[in-house]
């Protein structure tokens, strides 16, 4: 399993549980995983795919991330397709055809599609190996995502008894777990529950007033990096967009209101690093496989501490670290209450009201934001400064909040403890609303007792009142105040309150700006590199390689292919695809800034290149080139873009393997004059060579004569000269161009 960890993925160890599971998965078991966000769940049943016999299904919610999960696999030299409903019915056919034929190792599709009679009547016909259930909580009530088609998966169980199901999540309580092995019909599941700490991501809480210069500072302390706002309403994020886009800030709206094709477009863009921001509601995110989020706002109060938990993973998915801030007012509650009020179910309102009561706790207490959280999911962590929130963080004044706490607790009794913050603020503050007037409170001995506060101020001291459980809140469509047996017991015994506040509330002493690299310089410009070859291909930055393996690249400054493949991240496919242009790139750079290389201790090597390994679907393409199909007649037969097919035909020609390029070429005469430009500029760049020729050239012409000239003639480097008995080149003569170089010991 580490020899197709590191062939496919790139990476010489496991995650954290990853060995374990996926050696109980090979075992057979039923498995219950939950990692959190980051943590490599999707290893978890890719791997295992590669080595068992027949077919992985993967049933997963969403759309756009079957396509970004697919996008990877196939990059890595996987086998992998989906089935949903962007599909014709032609397509779906085609699919399900190279499904039986072996041409597909791992299909996703969706719940509602996983137990269609029509697919369970094709299901029966495959050999399945593994079938993987992801966003398990789903399958929950008690979830905040829940999906009624999710129930209906146990059908599968029924139709594969003896294949082992791997269910998968990322946020679940102890109650939704027991829902999930329940519901799924697990049977004597392996679990593996891991920390539900993401040590990256520092939490944040900021008071909402005056929240756009705030949320202005936030992103350009991270230009040019990627954010999701999310905001409670479609309206919102429609007018934020347009706030942050007359700002100067790359931004566009997203949400369910939007049509399908304007969703898909704003997503793709800002997959791929075209739009910086974007303002969301919950609809956005779920689906988005983009490791390299820096950023992820609340600018309203979110549902749930699942939603809040999974929204915030989003961020820093690669491992790097990365910000969470909310804007926090208690007034933003009752917009949420007023949809709580409208849920019909009573169990579900309640369930509801619960979960809103547990955001604003989290907001409004004085303590460690993480350890809350941790907590709320289950998982107990020591008192300590976890030094990622903005509580551990932020210097903190004690002051002595006794007199204040009193007056607040008196205007509740007072009025009756029947109403809620406004009302009683007014009261403490001397306001003669027409509220406080029809009640007589204008009489009251507290009336205007705190006048020296403001009416935020008075808010945040009885939130924190609330934290310190001197408060409590009805809840309900019409929370009041309500003082408790520890509040009437601080009255009583005239007991002392010391408070904390921070002593910079600025943004910028939040978090502490981060490093992505040990040289940014070259990070930078490997970043920039990756976003020619991403386009070239048409796929995000990220499907070429991670931010981790970009900065692990500029670390070890790789020379060699050797050198390259043991750059974490780096794969066979990768290896073979990529190592060209970046080492190119790095070797010049290291020339020209004199950057030191890294010291690291080389693994034993034998000396040779890995041997590369080719799928069958990357062999198929070959044939069906060769047999004279153009390369869209090929990409349409296979259910794959124009470049992925240009992709295998590369692999293929660097692999040695005789392939017929005929049908897919250009005109000779273009042919011709591309050629000529490979032979002045070289050919490990497409650029430079599509700016010597000009627009009226396809960068897919390019691709294509270069994988001719790579077909035609094969570089053969010989280490050891006892080896090479005798090597014969045919070269068309019209191609043929000698050069002779003498060996170091005058033997060649």
């Amino acid at each position: 399993m580490l020899e197709l960890l590191k062939t496919h993925f790139g990476y010489d160890s496991f995650l954290p549980h990853q060995e374990e599971i996926v050696s109980s998965v090979m075992a057979g078991n039923d498995c219950f995983v939950l990692l959190p966000t980051g943590g490599g769940k999707s290893l978890c049943y890719q791997l295992p795919a590669l080595a068992l016999d027949g077919l992985t299904l993967v049933v997963s919610p969403l759309i756009a991330l079957m396509k970004d999960q697919v996008d990877g696999l196939r990059a890595n030299g996987i086998s992998a397709g989906f089935i949903n409903s962007t599909l014709t019915q032609s397509q779906i056919s085609a699919a399900q055809e190279r499904v039986r034929q072996g041409g597909i190792k791992i299909l996703y599709v969706a719940p509602e599609r996983a137990t269609l009679p029509d697919f369970k009547r094709f299901l029966a016909s495959l050999k399945v190996g593994l079938i993987a259930i992801d966003e398990a909580h789903c399958v929950s009530e008690w979830g905040h995502e829940f999906r009624p088609a999710y129930r209906e998966l146990q059908d599968l169980r029924r139709a594969c008894p003896d294949v082992p199901i791997i269910a998968l999540t990322a946020t679940a309580t102890g109650r939704v777990r027991d829902d999930i092995l329940s519901q799924l019909a697990l049977r004597q599941p392996r679990s593996f529950v891991s920390s539900f700490n993401r040590p990256n991501l520092t939490y944040a809480i900021e008071p909402k007033k005056n929240s756009l210069p705030v949320l202005l500072s936030l992103l350009e302390r991270h230009q040019g990096e990627s954010a999701i706002i999310y905001c409670l309403s479609r309206r919102g994020t429609e007018e934020l967009a347009h706030t942050l886009s007359e700002r100067g800030v790359k931004a566009a709206a997203y949400h369910a209101g939007m049509g399908p094709e304007l969703r898909r477009d704003t997503q793709d863009r800002f997959v791929r690093d075209e739009i910086q921001v974007v303002a969301a509601t919950i609809a956005f995110g779920m689906g988005i496989d983009k490791p390299d989020i820096r950023l992820v706002v609340h600018y309203d109060l979110p549902k749930s501490i699942e939603g809040y938990y999974q929204e915030t993973g989003r961020a820093g998915r690669d491992g790097l670290p990365s910000e969470c801030v909310l804007f926090y007012s208690y007034g933003d509650k009752a917009k949420h209450d007023y949809f709580v009020n409208d849920t019909e179910d009573p169990e579900e309102r309640e369930r509801a009201r619960w979960r809103l009561e547990q955001v604003v706790k989290l907001c409004s207490q004085h303590a460690c934001r993480r350890k809350f959280v941790l907590e709320y999911l289950g998982e107990e962590r020591p008192d300590e400064n976890c030094g990622g929130c903005d509580f551990c963080l932020v210097p903190r004044d004690n002051f002595d909040a006794t007199e204040i706490a009193q007056k607040i607790l008196s205007a509740v009794a007072r009025t009756g403890e029947r109403f809620g913050v406004g009302h009683v603020t007014n009261v403490l503050l001397g306001a003669a609303t027409k509220q406080v007037v029809d009640r007589g409170h204008d009489k009251l001995t507290v009336f205007g007792i705190a006048s020296d506060q403001s009416k935020d101020g008075l808010r945040g001291l009885i939130e924190d009142m609330v934290g310190e459980d001197l408060l409590a809140s009805s809840g309900g469509q019409y929370p009041t105040l309500n003082i408790t047996p520890k509040g009437w017991s601080f009255l009583k015994d005239r007991d002392t309150l010391v408070l904390a506040r921070p002593v910079n509330q600025a943004a910028d002493s939040v978090v502490p700006a981060n490093s992505s690299s040990d040289d940014l310089r070259l990070f930078n410009e490997l970043s920039a590199l990756r976003k020619r070859l991403a386009d070239e291909r048409g796929v995000p930055a990220f499907v070429i390689f991670g931010n981790k393996t970009l900065e692990d690249m500029a670390r070890k400054a790789p020379r060699t292919a050797e050198e390259f493949a043991r750059v974490s991240g780096v794969g066979q496919a990768k290896l073979l695809e990529f190592a060209e242009p970046f080492l190119k790139l790095i070797v010049g750079y290291v020339e020209q800034h004199g950057l030191p290389v890294a010291a690291e201790v080389p693994p034993q090597s034998s000396g040779k290149p890995p041997p590369e390994i080719i799928g069958d679907s990357i062999r198929e393409s070959g044939r069906l080139v060769s047999s004279g199909m153009s390369l869209a007649d090929v990409a349409k037969r296979k259910g794959l873009k124009e470049t992925t097919v240009l992709g295998h035909l590369e692999r293929l020609a660097r692999g040695g393997v005789a392939m017929t390029l005929d049908s897919a070429m250009p005109p000779p005469d273009r042919v011709r004059h591309i050629e000529e430009a490979f032979a002045n500029l070289g050919h490990e760049l497409l650029r430079p060579v599509r700016d010597e020729l000009g627009e009226e050239f396809s960068y897919e012409e390019l691709r294509l004569v270069r994988i001719g000239i790579l077909a035609s003639v094969q570089l053969l480097q010989v280490r050891d000269l006892d080896e090479a008995v005798a090597v014969r080149v045919v070269i068309p003569a019209e191609r043929l161009t000698v050069g002779v170089t003498a060996c170091s010991d005058g033997q060649g």
